[in-house]
């Protein structure tokens, strides 16, 4: 996909990735969208801010009414803190799969005519490595990406006809400020080339997006993805 000239709505972009993404893609020539629960916390030059929750299907019927001439969505936002399945919380549990799942889903479904009218265009899923591995500590959110992986491969094939391109960014940690605030809290000492630059991360998904990937990855995920021909295993940190 050309972004130079293109339409985007990046969610999640007041902050970590999502706010790398709406800066890169609107370097590259795009129109941009960034939404966020809270756009005044979008400090972007040269963005168009949208208020968005994407677990309020309301919510997410106005930023598609809005946006109409969209022809990226890039799906960032999502919930990180889900705790394990059998010790954690359920209200936490049911948040990490609403937003990562349930929410990503909402807004296929919103934006998918959306691309249609606008000639086919492009999806972005952000995904995780742990999606083919689990993570001890945050087995939810796990699961929940693998369910999101699940929902990206579905969505290829049932938009293919109409054009539109579904790619998956899956990577490992992630210098954002809820990753190092994870870390922090699991007592985790991150080496320092252990985790990516977000912004070298965004880099790379755009390229990859740009190349027509389906799946973009970087070494953690391109372990994790060769780790599933053997025994299951969990990421270590």
């Amino acid at each position: 996909m050309n972004l130079d000239g293109s339409t985007a709505l990046v969610t999640g972009a007041n902050r970590g990735l999502g706010r790398h993404f709406a800066e890169q893609l609107r370097q590259r020539g795009a129109k941009v969208y960034a939404a966020a629960r809270r756009p005044e916390l979008v400090d972007l030059p040269g963005v168009e801010a949208v208020r968005l929750d994407i677990t309020d299907e309301a919510s997410v019927a106005e930023a598609a009414a809005l946006a109409g001439d969209v022809d990226l969505l890039v799906n960032n936002a999502a919930s990180t803190a889900g705790g394990n399945l059998i010790t954690g919380e359920m209200d936490a549990i049911r948040d990490v799969m609403d937003s990562n799942y349930w929410g990503t889903l909402a807004m296929i479904r919103a934006f998918a005519p959306v691309l249609a009218r606008n000639g086919g265009g492009a999806i972005l899923n952000v995904l995780s490595a742990v999606a083919w591995t689990t993570i001890d500590g945050n087995t939810a959110y796990a699961a929940a990406k693998s369910a999101a992986w699940g929902l990206t491969n579905a969505a290829r094939v049932e938009l293919a006809g109409q054009g539109t391109h579904v790619a998956a960014l899956v990577p490992g940690p992630t210098a954002t400020e809820t990753m190092l605030a994870f870390a922090e809290s699991a007592g985790v000492a991150l080496a320092p080339d252990a985790a990516n630059d977000p912004a070298d991360l965004v880099r790379l998904a755009l390229d990859g997006l740009q190349a027509g990937e389906i799946e973009i990855l970087d070494r953690y995920g391109r372990e994790a993805k060769a780790a599933l021909a053997g025994p299951p295993r969990a990421f270590v940190l």
